[in-house]
């Protein structure tokens, strides 16, 4: 097990047995609405995955919350925008109250190596 950008709380990516874990993103500037804050996690997520040296197309679940379901259909615009449409991961999407009502979505994927 190899812990990524590890914490006292958690870890930001955790590896084990040639799968990535990442920790459910949010965005950091989380002033704008759920397109601005989906492209900002989804970039972030890129990020995350390169560092250990993987990609969204290896992608194998992800999990998104959403703070309102009215936001659905903006936030699949920027995520069909996103995804490799070649190897799209299972998928869901629910609706619950994030941390801090600024949120408007989290995000959290498993990839393979």
């Amino acid at each position: 097990i190899v812990r990524h950008q590890a914490g006292s709380r958690m870890s930001q990516v955790v590896v084990h047995n040639g799968v990535a874990y990442l920790s459910g993103q949010v965005a950091g500037d989380a002033s704008g609405g759920v397109a601005e804050q989906t492209r900002e996690i989804l970039a972030t997520v890129d990020a995350l995955l390169a560092a250990v040296g993987t990609s969204k197309s290896r992608l194998l679940t992800a999990t998104i919350w959403l703070a309102d379901m009215g936001d659905f259909a903006t936030m699949n615009q920027v995520w069909d925008a996103w995804i490799d449409p070649a190897n799209p991961p299972a998928r869901a999407c629910v609706e619950a109250r994030l941390a801090y009502p600024q949120y408007r979505v989290e995000i959290m994927v498993v990839a393979a190596l």
